[in-house]
C-alpha cells in the first residue's frame, strides 16, 4: 500500500508533462476531456482487477476459499478449508460510520489525523498553487519557476519510495514525524537562499526538491496510516473524511495564497513551515501508528 500511494506525486508529474503537449495542440477543453476519460478507464481496470481486502473477506464465512487464493498469492501458506478471525475487528453496533470515528475508541486518532491531514495538505496546496507565483516575484524567469515546481514534484516520488522502506523497517510514528520536522526546517532554509545570484537559484531548486520530498512523503503515507487506525467496518469512512478535511486546508491555502505572497517570501515559507510544524503535533497525537514490519501480532487464520 505504501508504495502504490507513489502515484500521488507521480501524478503531477505527468499531469504536467501532458498539460504541456495538449493544451498548445488542443485548448483547455481537450485537456479536461483527457483528464476525465483516463481516471474513467483506469477505475474500470480497477475493478476487474482488484480483490477485496484480506480483512473483508475474513469477516464472511463464504468468501473464505476466495481468502485462500488471495493469500497465497501473498505467499502465505494457508491449509484448504481453513476458517479466518481478524482479531482486530469489533462490529460498530449499527452506530453510524461517522459516528464511530469520534466515538471514544477512536476519537483520539481521529483529531490527530485531521489536524495532521488539514496542516499538511494546506501546506502542500500552498507549494502547487502559488509557488510559481512566489518564484517569479523573486525575479525568477516562468521557465525556472515552473521547474521549480517539477522538482518539488520530482522529490515527492522519491520521497514515497524512500519512506516506505524506512515506515515498513521502523513503523510509521518515528519516519512520519521526523519527515514532518524536516519538512518545516527545509522551508525555513529555502527562505535563507539568496535568490539573485546564479548558484542561489540552483540551491534553491535544490531546496524545493528537498522540501517536496519530505512534505510529500508525509502527506501520501498518511493515508496509510488512516487506512490502519479504523477497522474495516468504519474504513473507507475513516479515510475519507480525513482527506475530506485535507481538503478544506488545501482551499484555504488557495484562497489565502494572493495574501500571503503580498505579505513576502518570509510570510509565504514561514507558513509552510508552521503548516508542517502543526502537522507534525497531529500525528505525534496518533495513537495507533503501525509497527515495523515483523513486530505485528500475528499467527495463521489472523489478518
Amino acid at each position: 500500500m505504501k508504495l502504490t500511494i507513489v502515484c500521488v506525486p507521480l501524478g503531477g508529474m505527468l499531469g504536467g508533462l501532458i498539460a504541456a503537449q495538449v493544451l498548445p495542440a488542443l485548448g483547455w477543453r481537450a485537456l479536461y476531456q483527457v483528464g476525465g476519460a483516463l481516471p474513467l478507464a483506469f477505475a474500470a481496470v480497477l475493478w476487474m482487477s482488484l480483490p477485496e481486502s484480506p480483512r473483508f473477506l475474513a469477516q464472511r464465512p463464504q468468501t473464505w476459499p476466495a481468502l485462500e487464493r488471495l493469500l497465497r498469492r501473498m505467499n502465505r501458506a494457508v491449509p484448504a478449508g481453513s476458517s479466518f478471525e481478524d482479531l482486530r475487528e469489533e462490529r460498530a453496533g449499527g452506530r453510524a460510520p461517522v459516528r464511530e470515528l469520534v466515538s471514544r475508541r477512536h476519537i483520539r486518532d481521529t483529531v490527530g489525523l485531521w489536524f495532521a491531514f488539514f496542516f499538511c495538505l494546506g501546506s502542500i496546496y500552498l507549494i502547487f498553487g502559488w509557488l510559481p507565483a512566489m518564484l517569479t516575484s523573486q525575479g525568477m524567469d516562468v521557465a525556472t519557476a515552473s521547474r521549480g515546481l517539477a522538482l518539488h514534484n520530482f522529490g515527492g516520488v522519491l520521497g514515497v519510495l524512500i519512506w516506505a522502506v524506512l515506515i515498513t523497517q521502523l513503523g510509521s510514528r518515528g519516519p512520519l514525524l521526523s519527515g514532518a520536522l524536516g519538512a518545516a526546517g527545509s522551508a525555513l532554509a529555502i527562505l535563507l537562499i539568496p535568490s539573485q545570484t546564479e548558484g542561489g537559484r540552483e540551491l534553491m531548486l535544490a531546496g524545493l526538491a528537498l522540501s517536496g520530498l519530505l512534505a510529500q512523503a508525509v502527506q501520501t503515507s498518511m493515508y496509510a496510516l488512516a487506512a490502519h487506525v479504523y477497522p474495516t467496518t468504519v474504513r473507507a469512512s475513516g479515510v475519507a473524511c480525513a482527506a475530506a478535511i485535507g481538503r478544506v486546508g488545501g482551499i484555504l491555502s488557495s484562497i489565502f495564497g494572493a495574501a500571503i505572497i503580498g505579505a513576502g517570501p518570509g510570510a509565504y515559507w514561514g507558513t509552510v513551515a508552521a503548516s508542517m510544524a502543526c502537522a507534525f503535533a497531529g500525528l505525534a497525537w496518533v495513537r495507533s501508528h503501525y509497527p515495523a514490519l515483523g513486530k505485528e501480532n500475528t499467527g495463521q487464520g489472523r489478518l
